[in-house]
């Protein structure tokens, strides 16, 4: 398929509503104006096309889902989305949505461990039925196992490619609201036990408003898109914003791009692409990975919005990206570094009003006591810090999460949000919704509209001429000898130290000795090193790093296989399930090297 196949063919003029009263709305009327475009094509194995679909043809979709699961599921319950990577998960999405019941996107499970945690999202849920199609239902090896799950959890399966398209005539609009619930956004776990996250239709279409404007998108946008489309960042940004803004979105599956890192660039060079993006380490992979003969091949002119968000954007990742690829065609002005969580529905800030991103230098050794202050020429321990961008159209607070008060413009506290993106709550978790998303401020300050609740992020930051710079997780913050340490500073310096340490594949957490708190890395070898690594090389090199970057003594270092390392379904590391697993002796160890606590105090 060539990039010319991408624009627009419908005759009739397109028109865009001031609001829609649901999701179900807008792709009716995107279906009504625009019903020959593309709006979704999936690349297979990230090269070539498989599938696409056009807004009518989505359309026609999900009227027909919605027939067949209102004909076993009543308005308002939950029904699971499971499916492998393509447009099928589109389709029974909005199918949902048509039938006015709760959609439950989760990780289609292969493995045992998928297993548990379906079965977990399931009950949590209350899920009954379940859409995928039969690929996923029978065809894995697993198969055998996943049926005594089924039989044993009274599951209803339903494999959506045997449906009637001719069904969808039968289709009756579920007459929703901006209130009604479109969605249980269940959270990576990185911290803990999964939550459902309560979507309504208004909190999706407020985010995809602010998701246009912070991104400057228009009617000329294209997306390309890798990231999974069960998570927050894949099915708000590149599924839905499309939708939203009526215009094309190419994707492909995570696997295509993580095994080939020039799958994507090479996507967005082929069909033009404006907005295309993930986390920082897609960008460090494209660094590492793409030679410079694919390199050569590339034209990356047409890129507009290079969003780097959902883990710690780094400035080295940023500058050495642009100056590799500014040969093909990528300017450093494309990023858009930006903040969200699956709690706000996606997006908080970012902002395109700036030529370039945002980058303070500070003071390390203030910054472990929660102080801003800049580095000078005598700092010996500095940082630096990429800011998130501007919020928009939300309210966005700094406070001290023990006294509940807001925090002066120097001090670093937990990032508080509201505003009509923030979900409805946990699911069936009133306590918990409580806590997080009813947060007063010790004035008892209420906005504009006298609701003064603040949902808590648990993300620790700061304000900067209005621009947000995180810091690190409230519950990832390591106090050693006083001073305050994030998890992820330590993992990046220790994955640094010597080249057979894999990116991305390290946790830092404390654990309690003889009264004290001391620090464990556990961390992955790259599989290439595995057979031939000098443990004492490596671990020399580790404790170099600490006390020379850090000034932090390490306790333990664990070197694990590649793969071995906790991580959620969208990748993110799971450090108290990391610390656990340490604890309980569950880690594929290759070597480790302990530091007693005597030494510790003598380093």
């Amino acid at each position: 398929m060539t990039p010319d196949a991408l624009s627009f063919s419908s005759s009739v003029e397109r028109r865009d509503k001031e609001a829609y009263g649901s999701m179900v709305d807008l792709l009716r009327h995107r279906a009504a104006v625009q019903p020959d475009d593309v709006a979704y094509l999936f690349l297979k194995d990230g090269e070539t096309e498989a599938s696409r679909l056009t807004f009518s043809a989505l359309d026609r979709h999900a009227r027909a889902i919605a027939v067949y699961l209102r004909e076993v599921v009543a308005q308002g319950s939950r029904v699971a989305i499971a499916y492998p990577p393509g447009l099928d998960f589109i389709a029974a999405f909005c199918g949902c949505l048509y039938a006015g019941v709760v959609a439950v996107p989760v990780y289609p499970p292969a493995r045992l461990n998928d297993w548990a945690r379906f079965e977990k999202i399931a009950t949590d849920a209350g899920v009954d039925t379940v859409l995928t199609n039969t690929a996923s239902l029978g065809g894995t090896r697993l198969a055998s196992t996943a049926a005594s799950l089924t039989q044993e959890s009274r599951l209803r399966y339903m494999a959506t490619e045997s449906f009637s398209l001719a069904r969808a005539d039968e289709w009756h609009d579920p007459l929703l609201s901006t209130a009604s619930l479109a969605f249980l956004q269940y959270t990576s776990g990185s911290t803990g036990a999964p939550k459902g996250v309560i979507v309504s239709h208004g909190n999706l279409l407020h985010n995809q408003k602010i998701i246009r404007r912070g991104f400057g998108h228009d009617a000329t946008t294209v997306f390309v898109g890798w990231l999974p489309l069960y998570h927050d960042m894949g099915l708000i940004g590149n599924v839905f914003q499309p939708l939203f803004l009526g215009i094309p979105s190419v994707l492909m599956a995570p696997a295509a791009f993580i095994v080939k890192p020039v799958r994507w660039l090479d996507a967005i060079s082929t069909y033009r692409a404006t907005t295309s993006g993930g986390p920082n380490f897609a960008y460090e992979l494209c660094v590492r990975r793409v030679t410079e003969e694919q390199q050569a091949a590339l034209d990356l002119s047409s890129w507009r919005v290079a969003f780097n968000g959902s883990e710690m954007v780094r400035d080295d990742t940023l500058t050495r990206f642009a100056e590799k690829f500014a040969g093909s065609g990528f300017r450093r002005s494309s990023f858009l570094c930006c903040y969200g969580l699956a709690e706000s529905t996606l997006f908080v800030t970012g902002d395109k009003a700036s030529p370039d991103w945002s980058q303070v230098t500070l003071d390390a050794a203030a910054l472990q006591l929660h102080q801003v202050r800049h580095a000078d020429d005598a700092t010996t321990e500095k940082l630096n810090l990429v800011g998130a961008g501007k919020p928009v159209e939300l309210e966005v607070r700094i406070v001290d999460p023990a006294t509940r008060e807001t925090c002066a413009p120097d001090a670093v506290g937990e990032i508080w949000v509201r505003g009509d993106s923030v979900a409805q709550g946990y699911w069936n978790n009133p306590q918990v919704t409580e806590a997080t998303f009813a947060a007063q401020l010790a004035d008892g300050e209420a906005d504009d509209r006298g609701k003064g609740g603040f949902m808590r992020t648990g993300d620790l930051g700061f304000l900067r001429n209005g621009e947000l710079f995180v810091t690190g997780r409230l519950k990832d913050l390591i106090i050693i000898r006083g001073r305050n340490y994030y998890s992820h500073d330590i993992e990046t310096a220790v994955q640094a130290s010597h080249p057979s340490l894999r990116i991305d594949g390290g946790a830092a957490f404390a654990i309690d000795v003889d009264g004290q708190e001391c620090l464990v890395v556990v961390q992955e070898v790259n599989r290439t090193h595995s057979r031939t690594i000098d443990i004492d090389n490596v671990t020399g090199a580790v404790r170099t790093a600490m006390i020379m970057e850090l000034g932090l003594p390490l306790h333990d270092l664990v070197l694990l296989r590649q793969g071995t390392v906790l991580k959620t379904s969208s990748g993110k590391i799971r450090r108290s399930a990391c610390r656990d697993a340490y604890l309980n002796g569950k880690l594929a160890v290759l070597g480790a090297a302990t530091e007693s606590v005597a030494e510790a105090e003598d380093a």
